[in-house]
């Protein structure tokens, strides 16, 4: 499964374009693609910061930040990062990490998806997919193919992904290619049936959209959408216990029959080597 889902969805928003990933650094195995553990633990980093962010949305349970970014540096007034973190209290962290992983299960909760399959293991923890989901109108829909890697270490659950570059899955004329710059997911167990799940995006969505779009999505949709990743981890077990109980290749890797892809093979995507798609002419919808 890829990691994103409906969070992709919300992150790919108005606000994220004109993203220029050069200006972004990510720590990689040297001379690989493949993000070393440095880059893991900048990702921590980021998920557990408060001194840099913005909240937008609070409640109980709930918040929604931004990243403040100065006014002075125009680079990186160019980037933004959403971060979402939800306190869950009836469903383990492995059970979350389950979730996120299962391309099965995928089907049953997320509405919005098109297609999403993973292509190639790049690694025991690494692996390179496609996904394609549907946007509300006007918004075109969006596809995205990324390189996803994991790390499961000291009771806490990363995944991290970017964008990356194959030539057997250029850019389609019906969707518009999206970037994740930097996306992922921390999770850390608070109690046997507890833990917080925190979802951090950098991305550009590409295209050009309405700005009604953008206030729609970051004060309605981020709520909502951590909502219903709650809900598939509610389901996830009974689900499980039906449809190949046993079949878990993100944790044990002899499982994994996807055919094995040197990493050298893809590139880092960069969002300006993509073209725009003009959708500023849409007017919004009662």
């Amino acid at each position: 499964m890829r990691v994103g889902a409906h969070l992709t969805t919300l992150m790919m928003c108005p606000a994220y374009s004109n993203i220029d990933n050069k200006s972004v650094s990510l720590s990689l195995q040297h001379g690989s693609i493949l993000p070393d553990e440095a880059a893991f633990e900048d990702f921590k980093r980021q998920c557990l910061s408060t001194d840099t962010w913005q909240i937008r949305y609070n409640s109980h349970d709930s918040q929604v930040w931004s990243e403040a970014t100065d006014k002075g540096n125009q680079v990186a007034a160019k980037i933004h990062k959403l971060k979402c973190k939800i306190n869950i209290k009836d469903v383990s962290a492995a059970t979350m990490y389950d979730v996120l992983h299962d391309s099965q299960y995928r089907k049953q909760w997320d509405p919005n998806v098109l297609e999403s399959y993973d292509v190639a293991r790049l690694s025991a923890c690494a692996d390179l997919g496609y996904y394609s989901w549907s946007c509300p109108r006007p918004i075109k829909n969006r596809d995205v193919v990324t390189l996803r890697s994991w790390r499961v270490a000291d009771d806490e659950y990363i995944i991290i992904n970017f964008s990356v570059k194959h030539p057997k899955f250029p850019p389609s004329s019906d969707l518009v290619r999206a970037i994740s710059i930097l996306t992922g997911y921390y999770i850390k167990p608070t109690g046997p049936n507890s833990c917080t799940f925190t979802y951090l995006s950098q991305a550009d969505p590409k295209g050009s959209l309405p700005k009604w779009v953008v206030n729609k999505a970051s004060q309605v949709l981020a709520p909502k959408v951590l909502k219903c990743v709650h809900k598939a981890g509610q389901k996830y077990p009974e689900w499980k216990q039906k449809n190949s109980p046993d079949q878990k290749p993100w944790l044990y890797p002899e499982q994994n029959t996807l055919p094995l892809m040197d990493p050298a093979e893809l590139s880092i995507q960069r969002a300006d080597s993509l073209e725009n798609v003009d959708e500023s002419s849409k007017e919004e919808e009662n």
